[in-house]
């Protein structure tokens, strides 16, 4: 019975505290450890690209370097813009943080926001 009780009670703090490392506060450097989790970004945005003309019209907002050196980015495909209105102006030179589920293209860790409210001014 004691064997069961405690399994019980690992069980449910397994549960309860999956969320909270889904919202564990990361900086840019710390993301590329972290491929494949959902987690939150934190950093300045220091530079930002609306590539109109490139396929699927992205919009890049790279934390703490900017590109070409960038180190994590932040991702708004042109199919989701219009929620946004004009993230690279709005985001410009501030701290933010981003949730999602960290991805990497080309070696650079990134998160794509599809929504607002996945990005935070802070």
């Amino acid at each position: 019975m004691r064997k069961t009780r405690t399994l019980l009670f690992l069980l449910i703090g397994v549960i309860l505290l999956s969320p909270v490392q889904a919202q564990k506060k990361l900086t840019a450097t710390e993301a590329k450890e972290h491929i494949g989790d959902n987690a939150t970004v934190c950093g300045n945005v220091v530079s930002t690209r609306y590539a109109s003309s490139s396929k699927g019209e992205p919009t890049f907002l790279n934390l703490d370097k900017p590109y070409p050196n960038q180190i994590f980015t932040v991702v708004i495909w042109g199919s989701n813009r219009s929620k946004f209105k004009t993230p690279e102006e709005d985001y410009k030179d501030k701290k933010i943080c981003v949730t999602g589920k960290i991805t990497a293209y080309d070696g650079v860790p990134e998160i794509i926001a599809d929504d607002p409210k996945q990005i935070r001014i802070e």
